[in-house]
C-alpha cells in the first residue's frame, strides 16, 4: 500500500474530532431499568457496551443528560483506570450515555473516517503526547482538557479507510486467542471444582478412598520474616496489585524503592497468597528472591504431608478461596489471620495422588502461557504495523 505521507495533514484535535466526556452521576441517580449508563464493564467485553452498565431515569436524562446521547458510530474512548481502552458504538448503544471516565468521540466535517480514529488513538504521536503530558504511571486520568492540546496527522480519507483496513485481521486473531484462554481457565476451575467437591472422587482414577482431612497448617508454613525495604539488597517487590486473578504466574513486579514499611521476606518457590480481600482470589509462586506486601502471607509447602507443586493448585480451588472469604475479618478491608487459617481442615486428595493431578493442572497453566504469548505477539506485531504507518 503506497501512502502519500507528504500530502498528510497536521491539525489539531479537537479541528477533526468532536469529544465530550460523560458526565458525573451520582448512585442515588440509579435505577433498574430506563437509559443505559456504560461504564468501563461494559468495554472489558468486546461484544456489549450495555454489559455491567446502570440506567437512568428517562425523565432526568431529557432534563438533564439529552446532549449525551450516542449516536452510532461514536467512539468511546477510556480515560482513566483502563487508559486508551476504545469501542465502536453499534444499534445496541444508540441513545445511551457513557459514565465520567469514558469519552465519546464523534468525526468532525468529514475530516476523519470514525474507524481511524482508533487507530490514531493508538498511534506514536498520539500516545507521545500522552506521555509528554505526565498522563499514564503518574496522572490516573486524562480527559478534554489534555484532548484540547493534542495535535494529530490526517492521511486523506481514502487512505484512512485503506490504513483502517489492515488491523481487523490481527485483532480477530486476539479476540480467539482470548476466547481460548477464558474457555480454558473455565475448564480448569471445574476440574479443580470437581476434585473438591462433595462427591470425593475424579473420574476413575480417584475415589472417595483416596482422600484425607488435613488441618492447614499441616500441608503449608506459614513464613514471617520481616525485611525494611530501604535496607535490603533485594531488587524485586511484589504486591497485590501485581497478582492477577486466577493465574499462579506472576507477570508484573516492582521494586523495593517503590514502597516504605516492613515488608515480608520470599524465596524462588514461595507461595505468595493475598490474605486481604481473598475474594480477589491471588495467588501465585514465585519465581526469584524478594521481598512482598505484608498484606500477604508467604506460605512453603509442607512436603511431608503434601507435594509441593500441589499446594498452590489446591489454593486456587473453590473449596480453599470460598473458605479463605468465610473466615475473613473486617468490613472495608476483611483480611485472614494467619491463626485461624491454620486452624482450618480441609479434604484432599492422598498425597501419591497428588503428583498425577500436578501433570494435569500443569498442562492447563504452561497451555495458558503459550496462549499469553500468542497474544504478546499479535499485539507486538500490531503496534509495529502502527509505528510504520503512523509513526
Amino acid at each position: 500500500m503506497k501512502l502519500r505521507k507528504d500530502k498528510w495533514l497536521d491539525i489539531e484535535f479537537p479541528e477533526a474530532i468532536d469529544f465530550q466526556e460523560g458526565p458525573g452521576i451520582l448512585a442515588k441517580d440509579f435505577r433498574n431499568h430506563g437509559v443505559p449508563l456504560i461504564r468501563l464493564a461494559g468495554m472489558d467485553d468486546g461484544v456489549s457496551l450495555l454489559n455491567g452498565c446502570n440506567f437512568l431515569d428517562e425523565e432526568l436524562v431529557s432534563r438533564k443528560y439529552e446532549h449525551f446521547k450516542l449516536k452510532k458510530g461514536d467512539i468511546i474512548l477510556s480515560t482513566s483506570a483502563t487508559l486508551g481502552k476504545t469501542s465502536f458504538v453499534d444499534d445496541e448503544a444508540v441513545g445511551a450515555i457513557v459514565y465520567t471516565g469514558l469519552v465519546r468521540m464523534r468525526p468532525k466535517d468529514g475530516k476523519v473516517y470514525a474507524p481511524f480514529i482508533k487507530y490514531l488513538l493508538q498511534s506514536p504521536r498520539f500516545t507521545e503526547q500522552i506521555e509528554s503530558m505526565g498522563v499514564g504511571s503518574v496522572m490516573k486520568h486524562f480527559g478534554p482538557t489534555h484532548l484540547k492540546r493534542i495535535s494529530v496527522t490526517l492521511p486523506s480519507i481514502d487512505e484512512q479507510k485503506n490504513i483502517s483496513n489492515l488491523f481487523p485481521a490481527l485483532e480477530t486473531a486476539m479476540e480467539h486467542v482470548d476466547v481460548q484462554e477464558k474457555n480454558l481457565l473455565q475448564l480448569k476451575n471445574k476440574l479443580l471444582s470437581d476434585l473438591f467437591s462433595d462427591k470425593k472422587e475424579f473420574g476413575n482414577q480417584i475415589t472417595a478412598k483416596d482422600f484425607e482431612t488435613v488441618r492447614f497448617d499441616k500441608i503449608a508454613i506459614n513464613i514471617s520474616e520481616r525485611v525494611e525495604p530501604k535496607k535490603t539488597e533485594l531488587t524485586t517487590y511484589v504486591g497485590l496489585e501485581h497478582l492477577d486473578a486466577d493465574n499462579l504466574v506472576i507477570e508484573r513486579t516492582g521494586t523495593p524503592d517503590d514502597v516504605i514499611g516492613t515488608k515480608l521476606k520470599i524465596y524462588k518457590g514461595d507461595i505468595i497468597f493475598g490474605k486481604r480481600r481473598a475474594y480477589l482470589r491471588k495467588v501465585a509462586v514465585s519465581h526469584f528472591d524478594g521481598i512482598a506486601s505484608a498484606h500477604s502471607m508467604i506460605l512453603r509447602a509442607n512436603e511431608k504431608h503434601i507435594e509441593k507443586d500441589f499446594l498452590p493448585y489446591f489454593m486456587q480451588s473453590d473449596a480453599f478461596m470460598n473458605r479463605a472469604v468465610q473466615i475473613s475479618e473486617g468490613s472495608l478491608s476483611p483480611t485472614i489471620k494467619v491463626k485461624t487459617l491454620a486452624q482450618q481442615e480441609f479434604t484432599l486428595p492422598k498425597k501419591e495422588k497428588q503428583k498425577e493431578l500436578v501433570a494435569l493442572f500443569k498442562q492447563f497453566d504452561e497451555t495458558r502461557q503459550q496462549l499469553k504469548q500468542q497474544k504478546a505477539t499479535l499485539k507486538l506485531l500490531k503496534q509495529k504495523l502502527l509505528n510504520e504507518i503512523l509513526g
